[in-house]
């Protein structure tokens, strides 16, 4: 990524790269009200401090979504942290909501929208402008009583400069988050960003995202909640905390890697099935961002054919490389 960051900042080598990286034709998909420029995104826990969005708009992404996002900002925890399985092209990260905090990260976001905005008004005809996710969690040390609050300092902060939200609970990465995901829980921390939503002139969609470790009983209680409160989508799924589906050797080495979320080729199946679960269940009534083992145009395909709206990549970046998005568009489109 620095390399890249020194090719895009000189002009003739950033167009060179968009060239090469950027899918061709007219791939504008709708959803949430938004007019997403392909439907192949990148996902939360890469780029956590949107310090590479030029980079990533080179590179053909449609969408990316920063964070996750804390108010205050927090190291996270201790490194190694991030270990590739490449066996099974999977990886284990224990991040733990490293990030700069909610206002540095929203001034970046400032400067990136203000030329964002001139670099659009100068193409004839004008690009789609990159679509920016906010994805919001908890600070490690705020109780889960208090959650809500955190919550709501992020999305106060980061309004006037993303396009969409999206509610973290199901990191596997910081001590009982993924409690937050009980239905009662969800309803207040969704109550009070709605409700704050509504007051402003230009409200956000605002998304959940999910573990692929819940339970049918607790996917249930995920859609009641969001037919009942109206969610604008869901992002379906996180990293996993299981090892089933690893090899031997990998099990083995996992072990030795210890706590963290797998995520890659080993969670793509279930995320596969949640999705469409949820899709036949509220009889697409639910947006679905899908996320979870995409390495492919076909993998794609079939989450799409799953009842998703979108797709986010993440692991598949790291082993498939920078054409990742504009080889998933030409299978999808070809």
């Amino acid at each position: 990524m620095n390399m890249l960051k020194a090719l895009c900042s000189i002009g003739f080598t950033k167009k060179i790269l968009e060239r090469l990286f950027q899918p061709k034709g007219d791939l504008t998909f709708r959803v949430f009200d938004i007019n997403f420029p392909n439907r192949v995104g990148l996902g939360a826990g890469f780029d956590k401090n949107a310090t590479n969005l030029r980079e990533l708009q080179a590179l053909g992404f449609g969408f990316v979504e920063i964070g996750t996002v804390t108010p205050i900002a927090q190291n996270g925890n201790e490194k190694p942290r991030l270990f590739r399985l490449p066996a099974d092209k999977a990886l284990i990260n224990r991040m733990g909501f490293n990030n700069d905090g909610a206002k540095t990260i929203a001034e970046r976001l400032k400067k990136w929208k203000k030329s964002a905005d001139l670099e659009v008004q100068g193409h004839k005809p004008a690009r789609p402008r990159l679509i920016i996710g906010g994805n919001i969690g908890k600070n490690k040390i705020t109780p889960n009583e208090n959650a809500w609050k955190d919550y709501e300092i992020c999305f106060n902060v980061l309004h006037p400069y993303v396009d969409y939200f999206v509610v973290n609970v199901s990191s596997p990465n910081t001590p009982g988050l993924r409690e937050l995901q009980e239905k009662e829980s969800l309803r207040k921390i969704f109550s009070v960003l709605q409700n704050r939503n509504s007051q402003i002139e230009i409200p956000k969609p605002i998304l959940l995202k999910i573990a692929p470790d819940l339970t049918q009983s607790q996917i249930d209680d995920v859609i009641d909640l969001a037919l009942e409160i109206k969610l604008d989508g869901l992002v379906a799924t996180n990293t996993t905390i299981s090892r089933d589906l690893l090899n031997e050797s990998s099990k083995i080495k996992s072990v030795r890697i210890g706590a963290g979320g797998l995520s890659g080729l080993p969670v793509q199946k279930r995320s596969t099935e949640i999705v469409q679960y949820i899709h036949q269940k509220t009889n697409g009534q639910i947006p679905i961002i899908a996320s979870g083992g995409i390495f492919t145009a076909m993998d794609a395909k079939e989450k799409l054919e799953a009842g998703a709206s979108l797709v986010q990549v993440w692991t598949g970046f790291i082993y498939e490389g920078p054409a990742i998005v504009k080889n998933i568009c030409i299978g999808l489109n070809g």
